[in-house]
């Protein structure tokens, strides 16, 4: 039987799934961050497919959505966009701390995933946690700068005037530098990544990832089995189930226990 249960860890509130019977158990746990305008129930789908599999999972909400709602409205939180990004980011930390210090998971097998700006968040946070064991982006963009740039474009196409003149506007952009996975490749240290996006998706674009990709190839060179990526030629800005049934396969490959008991079972035999 699989359990959900609503948690909070200071002002984070989440949905806590696993198995019954081991609930209180230590366990491989993923942290899983939904999408812009999207809540954490969104995400249960992947949740129960992920504790079927023997993880536990933590779907928390972040600020102004679903429990944390501050009653924005959808312009205002629009603009907040890149502040809920990065305090998430912040945010995942807590939320490791929180699983380590309850005896519920192991910081070495912590995996954190998304969707949208899930996604986003995964990619900002891979370069500012070495913890992170394996990760997964679901039409994420790693390239921050380059894609605020390019979302203050499309508002610039409907006639709407930016309150901030061109140099304001380069300086709010340079503040994203310190999480875009972009500007330090080196930072993945060679972890389990998979990404997936559609080919038709209008909302997060595919060509900074692809160029992302492109550019990481020599990063992945000693352990290519450690990333993939899938573009689904015919989807737009939804996760396809192949995608959902990706991400559970993943990580049952690469965030179980398996290397620590075979490494304590070397051990014995010494």
């Amino acid at each position: 039987m699989i359990n959900i249960v609503k948690q909070s860890a200071g002002a984070i509130s989440f949905l806590h799934v696993c198995e019954k019977e081991s609930f209180a158990n230590t366990k491989p746990t993923v942290i899983f961050i939904h999408g812009f305008q999207s809540v954490k129930e969104n995400n249960l789908h992947y949740a129960y497919l992920l504790a079927e599999k023997g993880f536990r999972v933590v779907l928390p909400d972040c600020i102004h959505h679903g429990d944390r709602s501050s009653g924005l409205l959808d312009h205002e939180t629009m603009q907040a966009f890149w502040e809920i990004v990065i305090q998430t980011i912040h945010e995942v930390e807590l939320l490791k701390n929180y699983l380590v210090e309850n005896k519920l998971a192991e910081e070495k097998y912590i995996g954190v995933a998304g969707t949208s700006m899930g996604g986003i968040v995964t990619f900002g946070a891979l370069k500012r946690y070495p913890w992170i064991k394996a990760a997964v982006s679901l039409m994420g963009c790693p390239s921050y700068q380059e894609f605020a740039q390019w979302k203050v474009n499309k508002v610039m196409e409907t006639g709407f005037v930016l309150p901030f003149n061109p140099q304001q506007l380069e300086t709010y952009i340079s503040k994203l530098e310190p999480y875009d996975l972009s500007s330090d490749l080196g930072s993945l240290n060679e972890r389990p990544l998979f990404c997936w996006h559609g080919k038709k998706d209008n909302e997060v674009p595919i060509d900074p990832l692809l160029t992302f990709v492109n550019d990481i190839k020599g990063y992945y060179k000693n352990k290519p089995e450690h990333f993939k990526l899938t573009v689904d030629e015919q989807a737009e800005h939804k996760v396809t189930r192949e995608g959902v049934l990706a991400t559970t396969d993943w990580f049952a490959t690469h965030l179980t226990f398996a290397e620590k008991e075979r490494n304590y079972a070397g051990s014995t035999k010494r």
